[in-house]
């Protein structure tokens, strides 16, 4: 499996020197290169980059409002800013990034960080699994779409997730597409049955099989009896730990 790398920086010294390090890294491929924030929104809708390298400082949309977006279109996208201004870091880490590095790049550093998230994408290890106590509802919920509105059983929702600047909800044989936010979706489900794990996830506690981990601050949850999946935080993992106990 190659992993498919972008690189955004509106430097074009720092363009090469990260290419030159990246394409050392075996498993590894440059599959595009942006000088700008809406440049780069545009490569991650055509390349789909596992990993995305973001300046912070760069003309017309910066990394952070990147990285956001970034967010909205395909949440795990591994996002590495890249900068030599330390400043942002707190911003950076609200934003689940996956490392920081400060200019003048190190190798090593960058080959370490790139050698972490290969294992993790291609050699995810359990770390939980656990039987749940949640009961399901047989309540309903209406998603609203263009075609007008769906009523879905929520016991048979298994995760609802921004994609493509869209709110998705799945169920094992449907897929909803709706323009409303997750908050607004979120404040009509069971508060007992659902769980915001994650700025971009909503996930049902009843179809949880088991979590491993998948970033520094960020984790896998895998469902039962299906291939979907979806992020948890740090934080609210050890939430969700604490809910099962």
């Amino acid at each position: 499996m190659t992993l498919k790398t972008l690189i955004v920086d509106d430097d074009e010294g720092m363009q090469l020197v990260l290419k030159k390090f990246i394409e050392k890294v075996d498993g590894y491929e440059v599959s595009g290169i942006a000088a700008n924030g809406e440049a780069a929104l545009k490569m991650v809708e055509t390349v789909k980059p596992h990993v995305v390298f973001l300046d912070i400082e760069m003309p017309i949309l910066g990394g952070v409002g990147c990285a956001k977006k970034i967010m909205d279109i395909n949440p795990k996208i591994k996002i590495i800013f890249a900068t030599a201004f330390q400043e942002y870091m707190p911003d950076a880490f609200e934003l689940y990034a996956y490392d920081y590095i400060i200019k003048p790049f190190n190798f090593g550093r960058i080959q370490k960080t790139l050698n972490r998230i290969k294992e993790l994408l291609t050699q995810p290890n359990e770390i939980v699994s656990n039987n749940n106590k949640y009961t399901r509802s047989l309540d309903k919920i209406i998603i609203k779409n263009k075609d007008g509105v769906s009523f879905v059983n929520m016991d048979e929702i298994i995760l609802i997730q921004r994609e493509n600047r869209s709110t998705v909800v799945y169920t094992n044989d449907e897929r909803y597409v709706t323009s409303e936010g997750l908050s607004e979706i979120e404040a009509r489900l069971n508060k007992e049955l659902f769980f915001r794990s994650h700025k971009s996830y909503i996930i049902n506690l009843s179809m949880i099989h088991k979590i491993y981990p998948y970033g520094r601050w960020t984790y896998i949850v895998k469902f039962k009896n299906t291939d979907k999946d979806a992020l948890i935080t740090y934080k609210q993992n050890e939430e969700l730990q604490k809910m099962f106990m």
